[in-house]
């Protein structure tokens, strides 16, 4: 991943490279919007490649690798994160801060 400064054109600071470590975020699929740690990656000739995330709530949940994008170094994002920081909550749980928040 490089990252670009869109006014000027350049890029900035260092290339991110794809490798266990990262902080990825997932764009496509069941977990689009998580972001984790790259943990492990299993290469399937003639099919999808496959690779392992962990979240910072020590969740690990596996995807195919088209669905990463490389975000960040370590737990060091290059990005600014959104709200929540990219983690899955549960349905009681969104239902417990809805109700927190006064929306229900």
């Amino acid at each position: 991943t490089v990252k670009i400064d869109i006014a000027t054109g350049k890029m900035t600071g260092s290339i991110l490279k794809f490798e266990v470590g990262a902080m990825v975020t997932l764009t496509r699929g069941r977990n689009a919007g998580r972001i984790g740690q790259l943990m492990h990656v299993e290469r399937h000739e003639g099919s999808f490649d496959i690779v392992t995330v962990k979240d910072t709530k020590d969740h690990v949940f596996a995807t195919r690798l088209s669905n990463l994008f490389v975000i960040g170094v370590g737990n060091r994002p290059e990005t600014t994160l959104p709200k929540g920081r990219g983690i899955k909550k549960g349905i009681l749980q969104e239902r417990a801060d809805a109700e927190a928040r006064g929306d229900l």
